[in-house]
């Protein structure tokens, strides 16, 4: 295993921002940590990456303590934080050159693994970090995280702020490093990533509620699910929020998805009681659950 997690948990104060985690991630996996703001991604990652002692447990990075052996794994793992760290008044090569020298190694070196992101940014390696566009900051940042060739990457909501097709092109750049054999473990409160990723676990309020392939997390998803649909969208919520038999009810695009207590729910029963509260054009019908349907359903 390239991370084992071990009953891991952490508080500051009174917060717990960990409680009792436990997770693996298999040498060469694509894992993905799923979760909204402050549900504990960058705390666990900062104990991943030495940065903090946990309160309780154990971990382990590519086969060494989190604890005892922190010189090793700072000097084997890429670390990408959320907000962009580098020095913003170097130039692009000048950073690339000054995390290459601190790891002992040279741009040369390592070119073979970073060509496909470098040659994007390259055009522009005298331009100063802080200069750069968000999408050119993520590559610099992903570069320099690399540039040592790491065993372990990590990748803290590294598409957080960034547009749609900068965020394309940066899993399509994932999934090549993927092929040469480096593991990686990235997260994001973006629920339409999970998919990209091998396996994935999804986390709120420091606790994991579920681990598993995306394939199989939505295919346990417990209940039929129905898009529900009026010209009022607002008033339609709360209708169906004050409707006796709800079990979930939260927007979704131009819908409502609703999931009823009763397992033998009928369809026409709810749309009569819509009636009543004087809505007009509904429509309801049957969908398919996403990872954010399965993450809304466990975090209630």
């Amino acid at each position: 295993m390239s991370i084992r997690v071990d009953h891991i948990s952490k508080s500051y104060k009174d917060v717990k921002a960990l409680n009792n985690i436990s997770l693996d991630v298999k040498d060469g996996e694509l894992f993905g940590l799923i979760g909204p703001d402050g549900a504990g991604k960058t705390t666990l990652f900062r104990v991943l990456t030495t940065l903090l002692l946990p309160n309780e447990g154990h971990a382990s990075v590519v086969d060494h303590d989190v604890v005892v052996d922190y010189k090793y794994i700072r000097n084997h793992v890429g670390y990408m934080p959320g907000r962009f760290s580098l020095y913003q008044d170097l130039t692009v090569e000048e950073n690339l050159n000054f995390f290459a020298t601190i790891f002992g190694t040279t741009i040369e070196e390592n070119y073979d693994l970073i060509k496909d992101i470098y040659v994007q940014i390259e055009p522009f390696k005298k331009r100063r970090a802080g200069k750069l566009s968000g999408g050119m900051k993520q590559k610099l940042a992903l570069c320099c995280a690399l540039i040592h060739k790491p065993k372990v990457l990590f990748l803290d909501e590294p598409t957080t702020g960034v547009d749609p097709v900068s965020r394309k092109e940066f899993w399509e750049m994932l999934k090549r490093l993927q092929q040469k054999g480096i593991t990686i473990l990235v997260s994001t409160p973006y629920m339409d990533e999970a998919a990209l990723c091998d396996r994935i676990a999804l986390i709120q309020g420091g606790e994991i509620l579920e681990i598993d392939t995306p394939q199989e997390i939505v295919k346990n998803f417990p209940k039929k699910l129905y898009n529900v649909k009026a010209d009022n969208m607002y008033k339609l919520i709360g209708s169906l929020k004050d409707f006796k038999h709800q079990n979930s009810v939260y927007p979704f695009g131009e819908f409502v998805h609703y999931t009823d207590s009763r397992i033998d729910f009928n369809p026409d029963e709810l749309e009569m009681y819509l009636d009543t509260k004087e809505l007009t054009n509904i429509t309801i019908e049957i969908t398919e659950p996403t990872i954010e349907d399965t993450f809304m359903e466990l975090s209630r």
